[in-house]
């Protein structure tokens, strides 16, 4: 690099700094008002006489058809109980999450302003690790007993799975569910559209909570981060060379993009690379895009990948 493009360079790191601090600022003094709901603690801390006032109160937790019985089975159970009491060890009081959702909430409004503020409501529902969060229109639905810490007695799941069931997993949890509900699933088939759709979902993070670490944003150990930084170049010239980029081989996906204890080069490195390796370079993509082009959350969702990636000026870092 000539000398000469330093100080540009240190300059337009400055602006940019700059114009984040001011974004920050503005978003800081949003007004937002967070309702949350203990539902977990409701319907463990009743006897089976107020279960009729539960359903009254909660009818969505409650689903037609289902006997009482049931629920009064569950309530009383001992392994559901001492599910409960492990919850409340970690989640009795909820008033950092609350103000965590708090700045969520205002990078929402700021970004898109016609947005509801939802109800946050706890639950303490089936460990299923595909559906730990649920945004909806007016309803966050946050599963705690998929946030006890990865080396929980309770889990049973492979370490790539629960590695993500901490506490500074639930924010980016509610961004990726916030992403489902309000952008339109990729239907294009190209390994590039399912790496940039995913960098889609992780720029969303960087600015809804751009607080948070990157490792935590795609949801990798420090280590498994610094691996794709060392190996970008490599992975890249990968994907090149053979010809990976606009295939619409449905295998890649599982090799690439979607969650995996390691990605498929094939090669000696897989035991050593994290999975999802074309989504972090699909971020990686997507962030390039945004630095060298004037364009809104809303208009980067609907952008095709081909497009995207014409225009993104991508290089990857040696």
């Amino acid at each position: 690099m000539k000398l000469y493009c330093i100080p540009i360079l240190i300059c337009l790191f400055l602006l940019s700094c700059d114009k984040n601090n001011k974004i920050e600022n503005n978003i800081k003094d949003i007004s937002v008002i967070v309702k949350t709901e203990r539902f977990d603690k409701a319907f463990f801390e009743a006897s089976p006489d107020d279960l009729g006032k539960l359903k009254k109160e909660y009818p969505l937790f409650f689903p037609i058809g289902i006997d009482d019985a049931i629920w009064v089975e569950k309530m009383e159970n001992p392994q559901w109980r001492e599910l409960y009491k492990e919850v409340q060890k970690k989640y009795r009081n909820f008033d950092v999450e609350e103000k965590n959702f708090e700045k969520l909430f205002q990078h929402i409004k700021y970004y898109f302003p016609e947005t509801k503020i939802p109800k946050v409501v706890t639950v303490i529902s089936d460990m299923d690790y595909n559906n730990k969060v649920i945004y909806a229109d007016s309803l966050v639905v946050v599963a705690l007993e998929m946030y006890l810490g990865k080396e929980h007695r309770f889990y049973e799941f492979p370490n790539y799975i629960k590695q993500n069931f901490e506490e500074n997993q639930i924010m980016p949890d509610v961004v990726s569910s916030f992403f489902s509900y309000k952008v339109q699933p990729n239907q294009e088939k190209s390994l590039l559209s399912k790496m940039i759709y995913a960098g889609k979902e992780l720029y969303l993070k960087d600015k809804l909570i751009p607080s948070s670490t990157d490792s935590d944003k795609v949801g990798y150990t420090p280590e498994q981060l610094i691996w794709c930084q060392e190996n970008e170049q490599y992975m890249w010239e990968y994907f090149i060379e053979k010809q990976l980029l606009y295939s619409d081989d449905a295998k890649l996906a599982s090799r690439f993009v979607n969650s995996a204890p390691f990605s498929k080069f094939y090669l000696e490195i897989d035991n050593e690379s994290p999975g999802q390796v074309g989504a972090w370079i699909g971020w990686q993509i997507v962030r390039s895009y945004m630095d060298n082009n004037t364009t809104t959350l809303q208009e980067l969702f609907k952008m095709n990948a081909k497009e995207l990636f014409e225009k993104s000026k991508y290089k990857p870092k040696k």
